[in-house]
């Protein structure tokens, strides 16, 4: 009988808990460790944000699902690893501490033979001093963020109506966050919404991002076919934002916040501020500060963690020049390499190094975004974990046949630019691969077969459709196991 315990209920724990219950026989057990009750889908978060919808439309409880699906479910924040196992024991487990109301606060531990790190990552606020709800800006990172974000939003609407100017600012937090697609759409559906109530006049709306270009999104930007011709995700984003009268403040790395006051340093190493009276700043994104321990007790965190607390997998680490880097150096299986029963899909892996290409200012500042995995991605890659341990558990130790190299790896993504079934707008993408590749693609890096883009309400119902499509995969039902991830 095999042990497997998922760390994480997200799109990449969820998903690889989902394939390997269905995959496997029951005499082996699939436990899920996660500190939230319930599953989020996170895509909508930004119509939470801007109160199309509630946050029950977005999120439903995983216990009851879990049950009916024969999984063990621990609402509880994982809190180190142990795979050696400790004193006599060689046998694997992980050290837990419950935050349902039941057991809150109690320890356990939980033995395995096949952990799948699937934790997501740390909201890191404080790598920003004033960042984060509990300070002087909104998130929509999360479900309760993006109902916060709305109540305040709300606020800016009804001093707008008063006939009071607002300025909002939009975009990232910190020198090196990334989901830089979520701001975009959040800051599209905050100019529709206020273009809507017919408050456009009163209402200073900036982009703030630490891209060298727009358009970047932390994949080194992309050439996409539109229309019959090849043009940037700069002209593509650069568009979005003239025809919403929205300005933009790119190259810029946020480093302190005050009550309506950002600081940001720029490539040119200038310290400058913008006033606001709300906003929305994406933070850095950190590992979920696990702790690993060998079995004489002594700290190994090191050796299956990256210095940002992100797991390392089979990538190659080995530091490299920009010029150097290559496809080949992103991770397949996910797969640790020292302890080879421990995976990690989806954003809970440390990237090989970033796509875009790094930049630094005279005051040694780094500003540019790091890689995105979000989404499909890591749908894909929970997936693919999944079908690899079910192999482990049927076959024994072989040659891994399941793969989701992200330079071998395309994704669709939709970036809405306003709800309305009638009136709504969202920009429709597909990038291949995901981390370019010259090699293969010498002229733009991607093949332009498989690069595409669209705008217009079609987007706005194929986002919405896919709303309700990935609720009814995520909740289990009815040949869920056929939709794509």
């Amino acid at each position: 009988m095999a042990k497997i315990v998922v760390l994480g209920a997200g799109i990449a724990g969820h998903t690889a808990s989902a394939f390997l219950r269905k995959k496997l026989g029951k005499k082996h057990t699939v436990t899920v460790v996660a500190p939230n009750a319930y599953y989020q889908w996170i895509p909508s978060n930004i119509w939470v944000g801007v109160g199309r919808m509630t946050i029950d439309q977005v999120r439903f409880k995983l216990a009851p699902l879990y049950k009916r699906w024969g999984i063990d479910f621990r609402q509880a924040k994982a809190l180190s690893i142990h795979p050696e196992g400790e004193n006599d024991s060689g046998q694997p487990f992980v050290r837990i501490e419950y935050t349902d109301e039941d057991k809150r606060g109690q320890s356990d531990q939980i033995a395995y033979d096949y952990l799948v790190n699937a934790t997501g990552p740390k909201l890191n606020f404080d790598a920003t001093e004033g960042l984060g709800p509990n300070h002087h800006t909104v998130s929509v990172c999360s479900y309760d963020h993006a109902a916060h974000a709305w109540k305040t939003l709300q606020e800016s609407i009804r001093k707008m109506e008063a006939g009071q100017p607002q300025r909002i600012v939009i975009g990232t937090g910190h020198p090196m966050a990334t989901c830089q697609g979520a701001a975009f759409e959040y800051i599209l559906n905050v100019a529709f919404e206020i273009r809507k109530r017919k408050l456009s006049h009163l209402a200073d709306i900036t982009w703030l991002t630490n891209e060298f270009e727009l358009g970047d999104f932390g994949m080194g930007g992309a050439h996409i076919k539109r229309g019959g011709y090849i043009t940037s995700t700069r002209v593509f984003a650069e568009s979005f934002l003239r025809e919403n009268h929205i300005k933009w403040v790119k190259r810029a790395g946020v480093t302190k916040i005050e009550e309506g006051l950002i600081h940001y340093e720029n490539l040119d190493g200038e310290q400058k501020t913008i006033p606001f009276d709300f906003s929305m700043l994406i933070p850095a994104f950190a590992g979920a500060g696990l702790k690993a321990y060998a079995k004489d007790g002594s700290d190994i965190s090191s050796t299956l963690f990256a210095p940002n607390g992100l797991m390392k997998v089979d990538a190659d680490y080995n530091p490299k020049p920009f010029e150097e880097w290559s496809v080949q150096d992103w991770p397949s299986t996910y797969r640790n390499k020292d302890y080879p029963n421990i995976f990690a899909p989806g954003i809970a892996f440390a990237p090989p190094h970033p796509i875009s290409k790094p930049m630094t200012n005279k005051n040694g500042l780094n500003i540019f975004p790091t890689p995105p995995r979000t989404g499909m991605p890591s749908g894909v890659m929970g997936k693919i974990t999944a079908l690899n341990i079910v192999n482990l558990v049927n076959k024994g130790e072989h040659e891994l046949v399941h793969k989701a190299n992200m330079g071998k790896m395309g994704a669709a993504c939709i970036v809405s630019a306003g709800y309305g079934i009638t009136g709504g707008a969202a920009a429709t993408m597909t990038v291949f691969p995901i981390v370019p590749d010259f090699n293969n693609f010498p002229e733009y890096g991607r093949s332009m077969n498989y690069t595409m883009g669209e705008a217009g309400l079609a987007g706005h119902w194929m986002k919405w459709f896919m709303h309700y499509m990935f609720l009814h995969k995520a909740k289990g039902y009815p040949f869920w196991w056929l939709l794509p991830e």
